[in-house]
């Protein structure tokens, strides 16, 4: 594309950032002006009548009001309104729904799309952190080439007359305004191939030929591409491919256990690797500034946040704060209310605030995904921590992972079992082994605790599986792309023993 048109798009994305800024400065009052945008907006749909909405007069009173929802407990209202009944949860017609998978555990959700959702939320974030890095990187050479893209495996299907559906990925696609269509590769054809070794294959063959200067998407998914590209080209990295590379706009899994990897991969001084986080739910956080493993949350977007303490998430009535109530360094579920029709509802994650000004978050794991068998309570921010922590000190390199317990026997103690992709393998398993266990003393207390002496929990067992075992895992249960994952962590030992036996039976 050239530096002239890299000149003028630059310019005209970064016009967002005074939009930016003012939202950045003014969290509460816009936090206030989006619950009251949402609350007399939907006064008259079905939802809004059941729960006295003309009634409600501020923030206290809307939680008091509305029970916290999960997507059981919102999902008849959600299938009516698949099914063509409108004004049940939104006050303006709803056709579009997103196909949302997560990790491999159950069955798929469907979570609506509004037009809102699609353009106020979506599509403004990720605007917003173009803006933001821009700012940052004024010399930017981002847009003289193309960002490729990676998203999920399912193209767009009509459901009924009244509704269509895919992953989130593939809906956005079809909302993409003419400019991101313009920066993207690869094109419409291939981005929604069902068959996802097939999309990889057309899609690294293509890439090979343009000058790409971005990434953007799932690391999980980039490196069986990058993987790709290197078996075709002969290249021994991706500097060699595109020496333009400049930045990978990356979420969906904590990047932490990839950093090395990636940067053995894309050995470039100025490459920039930055933090987004967007779900079928909601686009709820991007990062503003290089560097940071924090993210700035996205206060003025259709999005009405509470949190809720962990500590209260069992509780029979919890209790959530609101934005001006939270602490540094809790561990809080967001609860959220959106522009989609979502009303207290719990995506899953959970979070922990780094900073007030701005508000500043990092995902610490999923509400369900964390191993508290013996009162440990490991969450997957220690766990990625961790990981990182142990390969570093092993020269290791970790491409997955997943964790559970070994539960106590009449003739040994309980503990824990990591399954461990290597990409590099440590020069000392046991060493690994004992920096793991020594990294997550330090940082969680109650698993020190445990650790003491040996008396409740052992040393961690580390189990190798060979390099594409979770990969092919996945493929063997229809699972490729997107968004699917397995969980990090997990209080029992269904998906460990099911991926062991699956590893023992290739091998």
């Amino acid at each position: 594309m050239g530096s002239f048109a890299n000149y003028f798009i630059s310019r005209f994305i970064h016009s967002r950032i005074k939009s930016v800024m003012q939202w950045l400065a003014r969290p509460q009052q816009c936090q206030q002006e989006i619950l009251q945008y949402l609350i007399a907006a939907n006064q008259q749909t079905e939802w809004g009548k059941m729960h006295n909405f003309t009634g409600i007069r501020n923030a206290n009173q809307f939680a008091r009001q509305i029970p916290i929802q999960d997507y059981n407990s919102l999902k008849p209202y959600i299938d009516r309104t698949m099914n063509g009944q409108q004004g049940v949860l939104w006050h303006q017609p709803v056709t579009w729904f997103a196909k949302s998978s997560g990790t491999t555990a159950g069955k798929s959700k469907f979570l609506p799309l509004t037009k809102q959702a699609i353009y106020s939320c979506h599509i403004a974030g990720s605007r917003d952190i173009m803006a933001l890095y821009i700012h940052n990187n004024p010399g930017t050479k981002l847009f003289s080439g193309k960002t490729l893209i990676l998203g999920g495996s399912s193209s767009v299907h009509q459901l009924n007359p009244h509704s269509r559906y895919g992953d989130l990925s593939a809906v956005l696609l079809q909302h993409m305004p003419p400019l991101g269509n313009f920066l993207r590769t690869p094109p419409l054809n291939i981005s929604l191939l069902p068959d996802w070794n097939d999309k990889i294959e057309q899609t690294a063959r293509l890439a090979i030929k343009q000058h790409i200067t971005g990434f953007a998407g799932v690391p999980t998914w980039f490196l069986v591409l990058f993987k790709q590209i290197l078996e075709i080209t002969g290249k021994n990295n991706l500097a060699e491919v595109w020496p333009g590379l400049e930045l990978y706009l990356h979420g969906g899994v904590s990047f932490t256990p990839y950093t090395d990897v990636f940067s053995r991969l894309i050995p470039l001084p100025n490459m920039q690797y930055w933090q987004t986080y967007n779900a079928s739910e909601g686009f709820f956080a991007i990062q503003d500034q290089p560097g940071r493993t924090d993210m700035a949350l996205l206060l003025n977007h259709g999005i009405y946040y509470e949190f809720l303490p962990m500590t209260e998430f069992d509780s029979p009535n919890p209790i959530t704060l609101q934005l001006h109530e939270v602490e540094l360094g809790k561990n809080y579920a967001i609860v959220i209310s959106t522009n989609a029709g979502l009303w207290r509802y719990l995506p899953g994650d959970t979070i922990a605030f780094t900073s007030t000004n701005p508000y500043r978050i990092r995902v610490t794991g999923r509400t369900r995904h964390y191993i508290n068998a013996f009162g440990e309570e490991l969450i997957v921010d220690n766990a990625d921590e961790a990981i990182h922590h142990a390969c570093r000190q092993t020269n290791a390199t970790v491409q997955e992972y997943t964790a559970a317990p070994v539960y106590l026997s009449e003739t040994g103690k309980g503990g824990h079992e990591w399954l461990v992709e290597f990409a590099q393998l440590p020069h000392n398993l046991p060493e690994f082994v004992q920096q793991l266990d020594t990294r997550l003393q330090a940082i969680n207390s109650d698993y020190e605790a445990k650790r003491f002496n040996n008396l409740a929990m052992q040393l961690p067992v580390v189990t190798p599986v060979p390099e594409g075992t979770f990969y092919r895992w996945l493929q063997s249960k229809g699972k490729l792309g997107g968004q699917h994952k397995i969980p990090r962590l997990s209080n029992d030992r269904h998906y460990i023993d099911e991926i062991k036996q699956f590893s023992a039976a290739q091998n």
